[in-house]
């Protein structure tokens, strides 16, 4: 640093005294020196090297005779690719062209695929909302147009159904001598109670359909039954449910997710009940189920219920007593309550 300062008060002394070529000849051979003298096998002009001599013929005539590493054909050939580039930069525009649609594209396909319902003016107006800039000729170039007439999911269809919704279903136990004893359940999916629950072993159209009779005294039927394909479900068993009032819901070929609330409550009476226990008849069945739904109904807490039992529980206080220890369904659960000493 000190070397090039010396240097730069050389020439700057010389240029005073009237002696500029002396002054510009010196500079390009140690400028050339300096280049010759870094640890390479083979001297490397940097950027700012090629910047010194594009500016030094512009300023010096005799240039071309202080050249020692390089041909005066590569610095005029420098000199225009600077100008190139510096051209370039100036005409290139500052806000190129429309702003890139790939980030707005995946919201888009997220809004179409959660609200089926919507078109491209109502996704336009929640883009407004959002603060993205965007036309609405735009927004419906890239929804993508379906093929069929839009369909809620199986999801949305359930939620806006739970108060006058009932699921169905059946599932085997086998007992200890082998037989295999088919259980019907009926699951209201406004608080997760089961409405009715029945065992034997040769159901039948006509005896599913007796079922679900007595489950529903009276005016009680619920507006919607959802059931999958079984062939459990003949005729007789819809005519006698259209009869009673019932719209039925049949879910695809095996698809038990789109019946996810009976096969919910399936397995947990299968991992909290008859997993630990050996069934020896079919009354014996029907007594460990009806304890279990005792339970069920009014002591087990539900995620989907906010933690709450399909029969509320009144949530206690500190001072209301110690925690006293209740055994359900035979030991295997337990309900706890505070009471007073």
């Amino acid at each position: 640093m000190l070397t090039a300062l010396v240097v730069l008060l050389r020439s700057v002394g010389l240029l005073c005294r009237g002696r500029r070529a002396v002054a510009l000849e010196n500079l390009a051979l140690r400028q050339q020196v300096a280049a010759l003298t870094r640890r390479t096998k083979r001297p490397h002009l940097r950027p700012r090297d090629r910047f010194f001599w594009i500016v030094l013929a512009k300023s010096w005539r005799e240039w071309r005779g202080a050249l020692l590493i390089v041909q005066p054909d590569t610095v005029v050939r420098w000199h225009r690719q600077w100008l190139r580039r510096r051209w370039t930069e100036r005409s290139r525009q500052k806000h190129p062209g429309r702003p890139r649609t790939a980030a707005i594209r995946t919201l888009v396909d997220k809004m179409v695929s959660a609200n089926p319902l919507w078109g491209a003016p109502r996704i336009h107006g929640e883009l407004c909302k959002l603060g993205i800039e965007v036309s609405e000729r735009t927004v419906s170039r890239l929804v993508r147009r379906r093929q069929r007439p839009p369909s809620q999911t199986w999801r949305t269809f359930l939620t806006n159904h739970l108060s006058a919704l009932v699921s169905v279903d059946f599932f085997t136990v086998p007992t200890l001598t082998g037989r295999v004893l088919f259980v019907l359940v009926l699951l209201a999916h406004q608080r997760r109670r089961v409405v009715h629950v029945t065992v034997t072993e040769h159901p039948t159209a006509e005896w599913t359909a007796q079922q679900i009779v007595a489950a529903f005294p009276e005016d009680t039927a619920p507006k919607w039954l959802l059931r999958d394909r079984d062939a459990i479900y003949g005729d007789v068993c819809q005519r006698r449910v259209a009869g009673m009032g019932i719209t039925e819901v049949v879910s695809s070929p095996s698809s038990p997710w789109q019946n996810p609330y009976v096969e919910r409550l399936i397995g947990s009476i299968r991992r909290e009940c008859l997993d630990h226990v050996i069934v020896l008849s079919e009354r014996y069945l029907r007594r460990v189920l009806m304890r279990y739904l005792s339970y069920y109904h009014a002591s087990r807490t539900h995620l989907s219920l906010d933690k709450d039992a399909p029969t509320s529980r009144r949530t206690q206080h500190t001072t209301e007593g110690s925690v006293i220890e209740f055994a359900e369904v035979g030991g295997l659960h337990h309900r706890y309550e505070r009471r007073a000493a």
